[in-house]
């Protein structure tokens, strides 16, 4: 069978022919602790890293004149859009846009744009697939981009057309920047292109409005390149403010690899103080000090960093996972998620002749848990919706069915057994506890129907907030036995071999045993990769598994992997095992509540 062939549990894809066969190179292993493998080979910086020179960007500036302020009841009545590059002039577009409701009478007033103007005009419909066209590759200029690109999203949508993620400058955050209140009194359009002496006046025309939002573009140019701001990349990073003290850090990036991987800020003793991960290292730590990076804590950092050191990765998600370890084995204080993955929370079925469910930090056996949960407030959500359906004792007692001590509360109101005074027998007991093994790891349809029928009491009765209470029960409990289920079926298999294909025409190459990452590695375009597979499996790290539904890696881990397999384009190349999730599971009542809302 080729490498490729679907394997089981996988998606079938036809994958593209290989052009040539070439000897594999040793893959990025991943040995036991995180630490550098072996890197990838040469590769082409991006634009994004080298950065666009400005006189080489086309930019499509645009103006909307509307019906009101909210693109919720209101619409667009014109459009205009001039196209640039290199300061002059391609193209430009305009046309009134008859909306479906009539234009009120001061917005007729401000524009000049009356209900018979728009008459004949066609709609946005018929509109705004020329208009794609014509900005398609072009970055996107406004004068409050917000408002513009607000409209435009939400004509795309009501269209049904692909909301596109367009790049974008703004002329007037651009503005504030570098224009003092002596030359503007403000940076509204009007102010602004008298300021630069636009050739167009602004008069709440779109097209008239867009050709002074291009003379005033080309004045902030001209400005910022007395900066020393010439790219695209740096005037976006100019529109955020910065100190000098930040910016004057940016050397720390030099040398930094430009593929993906893990970055590490460190102070001067070398004490780590962040670590994360990009697609393209230089780049993402080059944001840190050109003000991309808007968290006011990342400030505090840059300013107390003396270094950083990097470790290139095969691909992203070999970076991801080794970011996950380096932060849980560091911990460094500006990284505020998992950098404690020992403070999860399980819950357990107890190994006693009356077994109980009981909180517990780690997995040390083969009994049956829940979980993994964020903190003990879940897990008790969790609890309260078992002990709703199945009358387990809540108790914390050890119990023998050779001595009988009084029973609680509980017993008299029939919410449990009473094993404890006899009224129970082991037999009997034995069921619920089975009950509550199959509802945690198979099929939680017993605790489902229960609890929607103490919700749907409470809400006959208008008691909503105990009903929300009892929803949020349910949710803790499948989100936990979802997640439970979903690493264990992971975890379960020996090995697994899954790639991805690249824009460049390659494959992202990953080796997974028991729910660990064990090595990596990337193929050039065009390559034949099974050379490349068989490397990387040869290489692997040997893992050793142990009880639990994680014995061999983080929840966090085991999830990211989840999560890069079911990414697009992925096939399952091999699979040493089954990868299956019972088909009775929480995945299925997750989604059947999902639809029921």
């Amino acid at each position: 069978m080729s490498p490729f062939s679907p394997a089981p549990g996988g998606h079938h894809r036809t994958a593209p022919t290989p052009f040539s066969t070439s000897p594999a190179p040793a893959p990025s292993g991943l040995g036991p602790g995180p630490g550098p493998g072996l890197g990838p080979g040469p590769r082409q910086a991006s634009f994004e890293e080298l950065g666009r020179p400005l006189r080489d960007v086309t930019f499509v500036v645009v103006d909307l004149e509307t019906t009101g302020i909210r693109t919720a009841d209101s619409e667009i009545t014109e459009l205009g859009a001039v196209k640039v590059r290199g300061g002059q002039v391609l193209a430009e577009m305009a046309t009134l846009v008859r909306p479906a409701a009539p234009i009120p009478p001061f917005i007729s007033v401000l524009t000049g744009i009356t209900n018979a103007m728009v008459a004949t005009a066609p709609s946005i419909d018929a509109v705004l697939p020329a208009f794609l066209e014509f900005a398609h590759g072009s970055v996107l200029v406004a004068h409050n981009a917000p408002f513009d690109l607000g409209f435009l999203r939400a004509a795309c949508a009501r269209g049904r057309y692909p909301v596109p993620d367009w790049e974008h400058l703004d002329t007037v955050r651009i503005a504030r920047q570098i224009v003092t209140k002596d030359e503007s009194p403000d940076c509204k359009l009007a102010s602004l292109a008298r300021l630069f002496r636009a050739d167009s006046e602004p008069s709440h025309r779109a097209l008239a409005d867009a050709r002074a939002t291009v003379a005033v573009l080309h004045g902030l140019f001209e400005r910022l390149g007395t900066l020393g701001v010439t790219t695209l990349e740096d005037v976006h990073g100019f529109t955020r403010k910065v100190s000098p003290a930040q910016r004057r850090k940016r050397h720390l990036a030099d040398g930094l690899p430009t593929g993906p991987g893990v970055y590490v800020f460190r102070d001067r003793a070398g004490r780590p103080l962040y670590i994360g991960t990009s697609r393209s290292v230089r780049a993402r730590v080059r944001s840190y000090f050109t003000a991309s990076e808007p968290r006011a804590r990342m400030a505090e950092m840059v300013a107390a960093a003396d270094r950083v050191e990097a470790i290139a990765c095969a691909h992203a998600l070999e970076a991801e996972v080794r970011e996950l370890r380096l932060i849980a084995e560091h911990k460094p204080p500006y990284n505020r998620r998992s950098r404690h993955p020992e403070r999860a929370v399980y819950l357990r079925i107890t190994d006693e002749p009356f077994p109980r469910l009981a909180r517990v930090r780690a997995v040390r056996d083969a009994g049956t848990y829940l979980g993994p949960f964020s903190g003990t407030a879940a897990a008790d959500l969790a609890a309260a919706a078992i002990h709703a359906a199945i009358p387990l004792r809540q108790c914390t007692a050890r119990l023998s069915p050779r001595r009988s001590v009084p029973a609680c509360a509980l017993a008299d109101m029939g919410r449990c057994g009473a094993p404890c005074d006899g009224r129970e027998s082991l037999q009997d007991y034995a069921r619920h506890v089975e009950a509550a093994r199959r509802a945690m790891t198979t099929d939680p349809s017993v605790i489902v129907a229960a609890m929607r029928t103490r919700i749907d009491s409470l809400a006959a009765q208008q008691r909503f907030e105990d009903a929300a209470v009892e929803r949020d029960r349910l949710l803790a409990f499948l989100h936990g036995a979802q997640r439970l289920q979903r690493l264990s079926a992971l975890a379960g298999v020996a090995q697994m071999t899954a790639a991805a294909p690249t824009p460049e025409g390659g494959w992202d190459i990953a080796v997974i045993r028991h729910g660990r990452l064990v090595a990596a590695t990337s193929t050039p375009p065009r390559t034949d990769p099974r050379p490349w597979i068989a490397a990387t499996q040869a290489s692997a790290e040997t893992v050793r598994p142990g009880p639990g539904p994680t014995p061999c890696a983080s929840a966090a881990e085991t999830e990211r992997i989840h999560h890069w397999l079911s990414g697009p384009g992925v096939r399952l190349v091999s699979v040493d095992g089954e990868w299956a999730s019972p088909a009775t599971g929480a995945a299925r009542e997750v989604f059947r509540l999902g639809r029921a809302r």
